[in-house]
């Protein structure tokens, strides 16, 4: 063995063991608990094999919760991404463009349960929105009904996250030498066109990561549901609008013994699915790398 590598492993093994401590063992630990039924410490853990993910997939609020994620990290990632290269048409020879793009990142330093609570207390049914509403003679609308509730979680989340991809996504634009799009205007192109064929290329990359990142945030969405449904109340989110880190925290909390099991089934579930939407995300965002020769 060489020197360089002798001397690699005493630093290597420490980061390993505490990795493996705090991160590692409660993951597998956390796996073992999903196949019991296990209120907590001082209460008896009996075997139930796979009844608890069975249980979920006979659950409707559990599937109404998956189904509310699933579309929050496709639906709620398509119109994000969409906004964001949106703004990288217009932004990137718009005067001010620095002022506006922190304009457009502010709401992602706000905490989203500022937001949900702020956007929640808007469109209740005698918020400010409905106010408006009726002034122009239009009639109240249910935004917190089942059938709007989720859609206005997402528009706020969309509202709210956008501008850190935009920053991301801009920060890779603005690397791209102003010669390569001079030269584009000088054969005809437009900015339609120069986005296609010169900005989205050349910040494929940081796409690609931003997507990733997207996705694994989305499937931990918690918070502005929370206090988007609840702001106000002592009441639990309806199902139309739960997620699945809501419905894995009310499981826990219980109506009356925690149900630990079906939680952790909750979360090894979350898992897979994180990691097959991982995979499929960096398959479809796969290809050659770009370079300005």
């Amino acid at each position: 063995m060489k020197t360089y590598e002798r001397a690699f492993w005493p630093f290597l093994i420490p980061a390993l063991l505490v990795y493996t401590l705090l991160f590692v063992a409660p993951s597998l630990f956390g796996i073992w608990i999903s196949f019991t039924r296990w209120s907590g410490p001082g209460a008896e853990m009996t075997w139930r094999g796979l009844d608890n993910y069975v249980s979920l997939l006979h659950n409707e609020t559990f599937l109404m919760a998956f189904s509310n994620t699933f579309l929050m990290a496709t639906v709620g990632g398509a119109l994000i991404f969409g906004f964001t290269f949106l703004s990288m048409v217009a932004l990137r020879t718009l005067k001010g463009r620095a002022f506006i793009r922190s304009v457009i990142f502010l709401p992602m330093i706000i905490s989203l349960i500022a937001i949900g609570a702020a956007v929640g207390f808007l469109l209740n049914p005698e918020g400010a929105v409905n106010i408006i509403l009726e002034w122009f003679g239009f009639d109240p609308q249910p935004w917190l009904g089942p059938e709007m509730v989720f859609r206005c979680i997402v528009g706020g989340l969309v509202w709210s996250s956008t501008g850190f991809y935009v920053a991301l996504m801009m920060s890779a634009a603005d690397a791209i030498p102003a010669h390569v799009y001079e030269d584009a205007q000088l054969i005809g192109a437009t900015k339609w066109e120069q986005f296609r064929h010169i900005t989205l290329p050349l910040t494929w990359d940081v796409f690609a990561v931003s997507a990733v990142l997207w996705v694994v945030g989305s499937l931990k969405i918690f918070d502005i549901v929370l206090a988007f449904t609840t702001a106000g109340t002592a009441a639990a989110p309806p199902a139309a609008a739960r997620t699945i880190a809501v419905q894995q925290y009310y499981v826990v909390k219980g109506a009356g013994l925690a149900d630990l099991g079906s939680a952790a089934a909750i979360g090894v579930m979350t898992l897979v699915v994180t990691a097959v939407l991982i995979v499929l995300t960096r398959r479809i965002t796969r290809r050659d790398r770009v370079e300005l020769s």
